[in-house]
């Protein structure tokens, strides 16, 4: 290759390289002036005060809405799910063997104590009633007879025993033989023989007087079982055997009767709420308030009258009970219900409405709107939940502005501004 050749290569290699650091360093040029344009608007970097955190400028301002905290009473409750439960639930049998001659009642009926529920045909026990009493009246005559076979050989008996007396002594005089005397003897003694048998007749008699009134007292105990009545006041449930059914006693169920008036709920809890249940129990009666599911609105109130005394090992809770009166019956046996139990009541919580607690990788906060508009995310130790309201038992003083909505927003020192145009302002701490 020729000098020449060589120096314009060269040459054109030098101009390609200076054209390309001429653009590097026009792109420079404008990314700094770029740089420069952004810190000249409002809320940059060089913004001065302010400039941070969307601090400047309303257009920096975040729309949010408050709530004040609150100071009131708050209840503390145990809020679960339970069970109703019959007062009492009686299974209906007979208690003899007949023909299902009447049934008294309607299937569902509410009865009340002692009314008439079934009857069974009455008259084989009638019948045996009467034999009953007519062996009776038998063994009566029989203990009569014997008395009278008594009263009878005991004058005999007395007679028989004087006259033996005599002639023992007219035989010591001569007047009589031995063999007079002797026969005399005997039949006295035969007579007192008499009087021993008689007074084991009238023995055998009383003894079967006691049981024939045994037999009278059985088979009317018997008659009266043909008649069945309600032991307890309560609602009757499906009739299982229909009038005119032959019916074996104590073999089959006729129905069942529930007690609902009162009627319990059972519930269970867990066993770590059992101190504090067992230390207010001891205090005062427990209230427990149930409700269906399905109706909120009708609220009935009983009280706590049972504890289990073993935790389920297998699930960790603790059975309670409440009674209820339930005199307008609207609690059910085996419905589901809202129960909840109230151990006491806290004075001067601190409540914040729910939405206002936050939680982050710290746990619980708030955001709390401060005088100059600003927000601070404060840590906070919450407690119970109390309808939409939430009990905070550390972190906020009564007063304080919370922020319960557009909490997404915000950052701690984000400026705020409330929905309607207002500006938030801060409720100062009490001590």
């Amino acid at each position: 290759m020729s000098t020449h050749a060589a120096y314009a290569r060269h040459g054109r290699q030098g101009f390609r390289k200076a054209a390309w650091n001429l653009s590097l360093i026009a792109l420079a040029a404008l990314f700094l002036c770029g740089c420069s344009g952004a810190s000249s608007e409002p809320g940059g970097p060089g913004a001065g005060k302010g400039g941070r955190g969307g601090r400047g400028g309303r257009g920096g301002d975040v729309p949010v809405m408050v709530a004040l905290a609150s100071q009131r009473d708050v209840p503390v409750e145990i809020q679960v799910i339970g069970n109703v439960e019959a007062y009492a639930t009686i299974s209906v049998k007979a208690q003899v063997g007949g023909q299902l001659t009447k049934v008294s009642f309607q299937e569902g009926d509410y009865v009340r104590r002692d009314a008439l529920l079934f009857t069974i045909d009455p008259r084989p026990f009638q019948a045996a009633l009467n034999q009953a009493t007519a062996n009776n009246a038998r063994d009566e005559a029989a203990l009569g007879q014997a008395q009278a076979n008594l009263a009878r050989d005991t004058a005999q008996a007395r007679y028989n025993e004087a006259q033996a007396a005599r002639y023992a002594q007219l035989f010591q005089q001569g007047v009589f033989s031995k063999n007079d005397m002797e026969q005399w003897r005997a039949t006295a003694d035969a007579s007192a023989q008499a009087l021993a048998a008689d007074k084991a007749s009238i023995e055998s008699a009383q003894a079967n007087i006691g049981a024939s009134k045994a037999a009278i007292e059985n088979a009317r105990i018997q008659l009266g079982y043909t008649t069945i009545r309600s032991p307890i006041d309560g609602r009757t449930g499906v009739l299982s055997v229909k009038e005119g059914n032959v019916v074996l006693a104590n073999s089959m169920e006729l129905m069942t009767i529930n007690q609902i008036e009162p009627i319990y709920v059972t519930f269970a809890v867990p066993e770590s709420q059992l101190p504090a249940i067992k230390r207010y129990m001891a205090q005062q009666k427990l209230t427990v308030r149930a409700q269906a599911q399905d109706d909120p609105s009708e609220v009935q109130t009983g009280y706590l009258t049972f504890v289990d005394n073993a935790v389920d090992m297998s699930t960790g809770t603790i059975k309670l009970k409440g009674t209820f009166p339930n005199t307008n019956r609207k609690l059910w046996p085996g419905e589901f219900v809202r129960v909840t139990l109230r151990l006491t009541t806290r004075s001067k919580a601190i409540v914040v409405p729910n939405e206002a607690v936050q939680t982050g990788q710290n746990g619980s906060f708030v955001y709390v709107v401060k005088q100059d508009r600003t927000v601070e995310s404060r840590p906070v130790t919450t407690g119970a939940r109390v309808d939409q309201d939430m009990v905070v038992d550390q972190g906020l003083a009564p007063g304080e502005t919370v922020v319960t909505e557009g909490q997404l927003r915000l950052a701690p020192g984000s400026r705020v501004v409330i929905r309607d145009g207002r500006g938030a302002r801060g409720g100062r701490s009490k001590s």
